[in-house]
C-alpha cells in the first residue's frame, strides 16, 4: 500500500511531539518547540517527511498541518510557558496573503493559545531570498503579540542580513556550535561573538543540541540565555514542568566550566605588514648616483630608496650604505651619473601587504638578516607600495608575541595570565570552593645552563604534560604564567592527592633527561646565580597549594599571590606539595 504526503494531511496522521525550552539562569521552562511525528508511513523521521512533502509540492499545506496539529495538541494540556512553532518564509508569507494577521491570530486564539504565548520560528531550506515580502508580514503578526525566532543559525543557510532587518526577539544557535563546546576553543570564540551580535539587535540566544553536562555548563557560564537539547529533555507527547535532573543540578551547581582556548595563535588584531608601511615615493630605474644622494642629503630621516620600474621593485638602496660608498675616493667622478641602482641589493628583502605579523617572524630566523639595517620593500601582488624598517618589523613582531603569550604560552600552548585571571575571576564571582596550586621546578637553571635551552624546553613541556594527565579537563584549570611556572587551579575536591601524583610522575620521569652520569652523581656541578661553582641536585618539582573558600579573596591576584606564597614555603622547605591556608579577605590584601 502506498502512502505518499497528500493522503498524510488528509488522514491527518501526525502526532505532535513537545521538547523543553530551559533557561539557564535558573532551570525553569521558558515553552516548548513542537515537533511533527508521522504515526504512518514510510517517512523515517521529520526530515525525510519534509523532504517528501517538497517533491510532491505539498510543502506549505504540511506545514499548516503540524501548525493546526500542534496549537491543539499544546492547548489541550493547560500549558503554561511559549509555544514555538517551526514555519517557513515562503508559508509565513502565503498565509498572510490569504487573511490578515487580526484574522489569523484570532484562528490561533480560537484554539486555545494566546498570541503572546505563540513564538514563530523561520525556518528555510533554502536561504530567504524575499526578505522584503517577510518584514510586513513579521511586523503585522509582531502588532498581534506574535514573537519571532530564527531557527539554526549558523547552519549555512542562516542569514545575518534576516537577523538584522527582522530584530527577532529570539535566535536559535545550530547546533554544529553546541555539541563538544566544551573542547572547541573555536566553537567557543563564534558563540561569543553571537552573544555580541545578539546585543547589538536586541534578541535572546537559544543553544540547541547540548546532550552533556559539560557543554550545559560552558553555554551556562557564557551566559547564553536558553538551552535545548536531549541534556534538558526529549521530545515527548506531554509538556514537561521541569529538565531532566541531572541537567538540573548542573544549573544549580557553583561549579564553573573549564572553558577551551584556541591551541594555535591568532593573528592579534588582524595585524598585517601594512601596519609596518611608510607610503615612500620610489625612484625610476634612471635615477642616478648624484640625484640619490641629493635625495639623502634633503631629508636625513629617509633610511633607503626603492629603485621601481612599472611599480616592479628592481633594487634596494639604503643610505647608510649608499652614503659610505659615495664617500670613497673618486667615486663621484666614476659614478656620479651612472644609474644607482648599480649600487641597490636587487635581491632585498619584499613582503605582501597582507602578510600577517605572525608570518613575519620567519623572517627573523631567516638567513639573510639585512634587513635589519637596509629595510625592507612592501608591495602588493608584486607591485611597490612603501618601505619598512627593520626596527619596526622587529618591535611589531616581540609586540605581538607578548600580546599572544598573555593568552597562550609559545612552548606549551597553555593557556596564559589573561585566561587564568578571568578563570579565577569566574570561581569567585560563582561562590565555589576550589584550590589554587602553583607548580615550580627546583634546580632547573642548572640544567638549562648543562644541556641548554632545547632541553629545558623539553622539561618545561614534560611538566606541562604531567599536570595536565593528573587534572581533569572538565573541573581543573591548567595554565602557564611562563618559564617553569604553571597555576593548576582545581575543582576536584581531590586536589591533594593530584598534586601527589603530578610530583611523583614528574619527578620520576625527568631523569630520563639527565645523563647517565649526572644521574650517578644525583646532580650537577654548576654555576649558582651568583656564579659560584657548586654541586645542584637533579631537578624536581614542587607544588603549593591554597585552598579557597568563598568569601576569602575578591580578585584573582589575591589567589595568585597567596598560590605564590605556598609555592616559596614549598621550595625553601624541600618538600613537593605544601599547603597554605588562606588569609581571610578582611586581613588580606586582595
Amino acid at each position: 500500500m502506498t502512502f505518499d504526503i497528500a493522503a498524510l494531511i488528509e488522514a491527518r496522521a501526525l502526532t505532535m511531539h513537545f521538547q523543553p525550552i530551559v533557561a539557564m539562569k535558573d532551570g525553569s521552562i521558558l515553552g516548548h518547540e513542537a515537533l511533527a511525528r508521522p504515526t504512518t508511513g514510510p517517512w523515517p523521521n521529520a526530515d525525510a517527511l519534509f523532504t517528501a512533502a517538497r517533491q510532491e509540492g505539498l510543502s506549505i499545506e504540511l506545514e499548516l498541518t503540524c501548525l493546526r496539529a500542534a496549537l491543539v495538541a499544546w492547548s489541550r494540556q493547560r500549558p503554561s510557558g511559549k509555544l514555538f512553532i517551526n514555519l517557513s518564509a515562503t508559508a509565513l508569507v502565503e498565509v498572510l496573503q490569504q487573511q490578515d494577521a487580526a484574522s489569523l491570530v484570532e484562528v490561533v486564539r480560537s484554539r486555545g493559545v494566546p498570541p503572546s504565548a505563540l513564538v514563530i520560528e523561520i525556518t528555510e531550506h533554502e536561504h530567504v531570498r524575499e526578505v522584503e515580502r517577510l518584514q510586513p508580514a513579521v511586523l503585522a503578526l509582531r502588532r498581534q503579540g506574535v514573537a519571532f525566532a530564527l531557527d539554526d543559525f549558523g547552519d549555512g543557510r542562516s542569514s545575518l542580513r534576516l537577523w538584522s532587518e527582522l530584530k527577532p526577539e529570539m535566535v536559535k544557535i545550530d547546533k554544529y556550535f553546541t555539541r563538544d563546546v566544551a573542547s572547541h576553543g573555536d566553537k567557543l570564540q563564534t558563540m561569543r561573538a553571537l552573544i555580541h551580535i545578539a546585543e547589538t539587535f536586541g534578541s535572546s540566544l537559544v543553544a540547541e543540541g547540548i546532550e552533556s553536562d559539560e557543554d550545559l555548563r560552558v553555554v551556562r557560564d557564557l551566559g547564553i540565555g536558553y538551552g535545548q537539547g536531549y541534556g534538558l529533555g526529549r521530545p515527548q507527547a506531554r509538556l514537561v514542568q521541569a529538565p531532566l535532573p541531572a541537567a538540573l543540578a548542573v544549573l544549580g551547581s557553583h561549579e564553573v566550566a573549564v572553558l577551551p582556548q584556541q591551541r594555535r595563535a591568532a593573528n592579534h588584531g588582524g595585524l598585517t605588514a601594512a601596519k609596518l608601511c611608510l607610503p615612500l615615493p620610489p625612484a625610476s630605474a634612471a635615477i642616478t648616483h648624484d640625484e640619490v644622494f641629493a635625495r639623502f642629503q634633503a631629508d636625513p630621516a629617509l633610511h633607503a630608496i626603492a629603485v621601481v620600474e612599472d611599480e616592479r621593485p628592481l633594487a634596494l638602496l639604503n643610505r647608510q650604505q649608499f652614503i659610505h660608498a659615495y664617500a670613497q675616493p673618486f667615486f663621484r667622478e666614476l659614478y656620479a651619473r651612472r644609474p644607482a641602482r648599480l649600487h641597490g641589493n636587487p635581491d632585498a628583502l619584499q613582503v605582501d601587504i597582507h602578510t600577517g605579523i605572525h608570518e613575519l617572524t620567519s623572517v627573523l630566523t631567516s638567513s639573510d638578516q639585512r634587513y635589519l639595517t637596509e629595510g625592507f620593500i612592501v608591495t602588493e601582488n608584486g607591485r611597490y607600495r612603501g618601505l619598512g624598517t627593520g626596527e619596526q618589523l622587529v618591535r611589531a613582531v616581540t609586540e605581538a608575541r607578548i600580546e599572544a603569550a598573555r593568552h597562550a604560552n609559545p612552548l606549551t600552548f597553555l593557556p596564559g595570565n589573561i585566561p587564568i585571571s578571568d578563570h579565577i575571576d569566574r570561581l569567585i564571582d560563582s561562590g565555589c570552593e576550589f584550590a589554587a596550586g602553583y607548580a615550580d621546578l627546583n634546580h632547573f637553571k642548572p640544567f638549562n645552563d648543562q644541556y641548554g635551552y632545547w632541553r629545558g624546553d623539553e622539561m618545561i613541556r614534560l611538566v606541562a604534560a604531567v599536570i595536565v594527565a593528573h587534572a581533569d579537563p572538565q573541573r581543573d584549570f591548567v595554565g602557564h604564567v611562563g618559564g617553569d611556572d604553571f597555576i593548576v587551579v582545581f575543582q576536584s575536591t581531590d586536589w591533594r592527592a593530584r598534586c601527589e601524583a603530578i610530583v611523583a610522575e614528574f619527578n620520576l620521569r625527568v631523569r630520563d633527561l639527565f645523563d647517565a652520569q649526572a644521574l650517578a652523581a644525583g646532580g650537577l656541578q654548576a654555576e649558582d646565580r651568583h656564579g659560584v661553582m657548586r654541586f645542584h641536585p637533579c631537578t624536581t618539582l614542587c607544588i603549593g597549594v591554597v585552598p579557597i573558600k568563598p568569601g576569602d579573596y575578591r580578585r584573582s591576584d589575591g589567589v595568585a599571590n597567596a598560590a605564590a606564597a605556598a609555592k616559596r614555603l614549598a621550595k625553601h622547605g624541600g618538600c613537593g606539595v605544601h599547603v597554605l591556608q588562606a588569609v581571610p579577605v578582611h586581613t588580606a590584601t586582595a
